[in-house]
């Protein structure tokens, strides 16, 4: 329902916040102006027997989302100021297809989206050229207390 969707909203609007006032000094952020729409990233793992799910031989989940938050952290953290990084805080990936063991992944970000301090990400992986994951993802722009 349309109250249902504005009360989740919100509470992710209150939990954001509360997130951000633990993490970063109070003064009102505001992401870089070299950070534009379409500014890409990506990287590369290997499948190995680190980085498999304990079940099965194949790539685990939270192994490719781990590498689709770092090609977004690395997308922008060049044009970021010294003092300051990026932390994720929303991920909503759809793992769609497997990868083997001795498969190469490469995870693909591009900024969809900046405000003040947010960026949102449209993020994908592949092995060659299968897709085996998609999605979004939002980092915010912080300078860690001292």
């Amino acid at each position: 329902s349309a109250s249902s969707d504005v009360y989740k909203r919100q509470i992710h609007h209150n939990s954001v916040n509360i997130y951000e006032s633990n993490l970063y000094n109070s003064e009102d952020l505001m992401v870089s102006p070299n950070i534009a729409i379409g500014t890409k990233g990506e990287r590369k793992t290997f499948v190995c027997e680190h980085n498999v799910a304990p079940h099965v031989d194949k790539f685990s989940t939270p192994s490719m989302i781990r590498l689709m938050e770092q090609a977004s952290s690395d997308s922008v953290q060049k044009y970021l100021e010294d003092d300051q990084v990026t932390v994720g805080f929303e991920v909503n990936i759809r793992h769609i297809a497997p990868a083997d063991i001795g498969d190469t992944i490469t995870a693909y970000a591009e900024v969809t989206e900046i405000d003040r301090n947010r960026i949102s990400f449209q993020v994908s992986a592949f092995t060659g050229d299968t897709k085996i994951g998609e999605g979004t993802h939002k980092r915010v722009v912080i300078t860690p207390k001292k």
